[in-house]
């Protein structure tokens, strides 16, 4: 059984008397251990897509698997389980909370989950020296750069070991070699912990590190291609 199973999923958002198709029948299979990207231009659905997958919104028609789970029959107190434990998110405007510490940041999903103190904080050092940023764990986000507030996301993101890490344009707001450098580290984590990534992006470089790349236009699948490694 596939991670995450998407079948014939549309999303229909009304602006005015309008309605917007966002999504259009998309069918969808993600497994375990990818290291995959949706990519499309503005508009094409590929964050609505990403939020579907993720519980953050529910679709007008279609079905959602996660590990087996259908998301649309999940209680609002189910579904922020489902994505409290099994779902790791990393945002373009990385959402880091400003008036914690790097390390505090990421201890703050383990917070929500009921670690102990000790073995929180122990998993977030060690979480923030395999990103790099074991000297800045005492710093605040509005004092680090974009890509190290980034790599504070991606550790947030995977110290819980979620069976799969969302991320929505995540070299957006960074440089070239930033950005190389936060993806270089996600296929490392990918490779060393079998981490599965999902990306939405219409930035060439993440469409070129991803093994699997979908492009998605006008709400639907035009191409669906697997590279070898």
């Amino acid at each position: 059984m596939s991670l995450i199973e998407v079948s014939r999923v549309t999303k229909d958002y009304l602006d005015g008397k309008t309605v917007i198709q966002a999504l259009r029948g998309v069918d969808l299979s993600i497994e375990k251990g990818e290291f995959s990207a949706v990519a499309g231009p503005s508009g094409s659905g590929k964050t609505t897509l990403l939020n579907l997958i993720g519980g953050l919104d529910q679709p007008t028609g279609g079905s959602i698997h996660l590990d087996g789970i259908e998301l649309s029959v999940l209680k609002p107190r189910q579904l922020h389980e489902m994505r409290l434990h099994h779902i790791g998110f990393v945002f373009q405007a990385y959402n880091l909370i400003p008036v914690l510490t790097a390390r505090e940041n990421v201890e703050f999903t383990m917070l929500l989950q009921g670690v102990a103190p000790r073995e929180r904080k122990a998993r977030a050092l060690e979480m923030l020296e395999e990103v790099g940023l074991a000297d800045e764990a005492n710093r605040r986000p509005p004092a680090m750069s974009g890509g190290q507030q980034q790599r504070v996301a991606v550790a947030r993101a995977i110290v819980t070991k979620p069976g799969i890490v969302l991320a929505d344009e995540p070299t957006a707001n960074l440089d070239s070699t930033t950005g190389a450098g936060l993806l270089d580290l996600m296929q490392n984590l990918n490779r060393e912990y079998g981490v599965t990534f999902l990306f939405s992006t219409h930035d060439p470089m993440v469409m070129e590190y991803s093994r699997r790349l979908i492009r998605l236009r006008d709400g639907q699948i035009k191409s669906d291609e697997t590279r070898s490694t």
